[in-house]
């Protein structure tokens, strides 16, 4: 049923697609066998795409490229890559001529027959997530786990049942033009994030309230109860304004507060014992407040058990606080995850007391970095700088209170291979070693994940004498 609704759907629809990257080329398959009239627009050359463009010609797939590869969108139904801003001329463009314009996740949100739980949040998504999955996993039930982890879940959509869960790590890009929210959805946090791509703060946190803000009286929301900044108060504030205008939607579970909270040292779910805090592998106070959210979410569904299992067997996810190796009694940690100053803030007291050597630096996001200055200045003895971001971390460190000459010190490398070999040099037996960029990856990497692999790689070569 599931397959001839998407045929009906799209059957003999002019569609296009806009990005051939990993994600897209799944669901071009899939808008090809169910018959609609494909085109695919894509910034990258003939010569740059090679073989998959003989695959999606032979598919009968037409193909707009290079420079100009928006123009003239003649289509009914306009797929577009969650890095594009709905706002983009192109598409009002399009949308003016009568298209549709909608987006993978969209459609799958419309289409599938599973229960959906969301995650999203400024940081503490991707373990979150994890998290979720592996309790449900641990619980017996089938997951698909997907969104910015995972595979694509669209081309799974055709062996999903009722009975099954979809996980969904969502980002603001995603969820900015969303008319559909998760059965359960989850916000871990709000920070000042990615205001390279929205307009300004407000616009971020409203991009994120998609989450709940298309939810069902019988869904529920998930949400961190600490209200410690401006941001967490804009979001309580909207969900006291949505009490308001419908009570029936006030099914909320707050972590860090009523729901599951911590105290003297534990975890408890609404007066019952969970476990100690010690008992959670990962180390990190956020991390506690990730199985809280975990928790929470999957309250009545997954047993308190369950969870003390997985708190004794789960090591952590890859570039999270990843341990890498020791090296002439040097510790390693890959936390390329690390993408604004609020993680590397959280990844930083992880390490609790512990003065490190901490690699930041790379694409600049438009962050404000002063808030990062002082726990660098409590947590690090050696800064090891580069990338687009450099100066303003710098200059963020040496314009403030808690700066003292060369504590930390400041070292500028021209990029991330100079700096391990700095912290290799300069680093003595017991000394802890942090990739935390606090910064995006792209003016050097794909992405934090190849990132992360460099940084692993490089480490992996480190001889033990010099």
């Amino acid at each position: 049923m599931l397959k001839q609704e998407f045929y009906q759907r799209f059957h003999n629809k002019r569609v296009t697609v806009i990005g051939i990257g990993i994600s897209n080329r799944p669901l071009i398959t899939m808008l090809t066998e169910a018959g609609a009239i494909v085109t695919a627009c894509d910034k990258k050359t003939r010569e740059a795409l090679g073989s998959i463009y003989e695959e999606l010609t032979a598919l009968g797939v037409t193909l707009s490229l290079g420079e100009g590869y928006l123009d003239g969108i003649d289509a009914e139904i306009v797929f577009r890559t969650p890095g594009m801003r709905y706002d983009h001329p192109a598409l009002v463009k399009a949308q003016a001529s009568g298209a549709v314009v909608t987006s993978e996740m969209q459609v799958f949100f419309e289409l599938c027959p599973a229960t959906i739980i969301g995650i999203t949040g400024s940081d503490g998504k991707t373990t979150t997530t994890t998290l979720i999955c592996k309790l449900l996993t641990l619980a017996g039930k089938r997951v698909y786990l997907g969104g910015n982890i995972g595979e694509p879940l669209l081309p799974r959509l055709f062996g999903m049942t009722q009975e099954d869960f979809c996980v969904v790590e969502l980002s603001s890009f995603q969820l900015h033009t969303m008319t559909r929210s998760p059965h359960i959805s989850v916000i871990t946090n709000l920070s000042p994030n990615h205001l390279d791509y929205h307009k300004n703060e407000t616009e971020y946190i409203e991009a994120k309230y998609h989450i709940f803000l298309h939810q069902k009286p019988d869904d529920v929301l998930v949400v961190n109860g600490e209200n410690k900044t401006h941001l967490d108060c804009a979001l309580h504030h909207f969900l006291n304004k949505r009490r308001a205008e419908n009570p029936a939607l006030s099914r909320e579970r707050f972590f860090n507060g009523e729901t599951v909270y911590e105290k003297d040292g534990a975890i408890f779910c609404e007066g019952e014992y969970v476990m100690s805090v010690s008992d959670i592998r990962i180390p990190g106070r956020h991390n506690v407040e990730n199985y809280m959210a975990a928790i929470a979410a999957t309250k009545g569904i997954v047993s308190l058990d369950t969870v003390r299992r997985l708190a004794r067997e789960f090591g952590g996810v890859e570039h999270r606080i990843e341990f890498v190796r020791t090296v002439r009694g040097v510790s390693y940690y890959n936390s390329s995850i690390d993408s604004s100053p609020t993680r590397t803030m959280a990844a930083l007291r992880a390490f609790g007391e512990k003065k490190l050597i901490v690699l930041l630096g790379g694409y600049d996001k438009n962050l404000d970095y002063q808030p990062l200055a002082e726990p660098l200045c409590d947590h690090a003895k050696t800064v090891i700088l580069c990338g687009a971001t450099a100066e303003k971390i710098k200059a963020a460190l040496l314009g403030s209170p808690a700066y003292r000459t060369h504590a930390p010190k400041i070292v500028m490398t021209k990029d991330y291979g100079a700096s391990v070999a700095y912290a290799y040099s300069h680093s003595e037996e017991g000394d802890t070693v942090l990739l935390s960029p606090a910064s995006a990856s792209f003016d050097a990497f794909r992405n934090f994940e190849e990132r992360g692999r460099y940084f692993k790689a490089l480490v992996n070569d480190l001889p033990e004498t010099e």
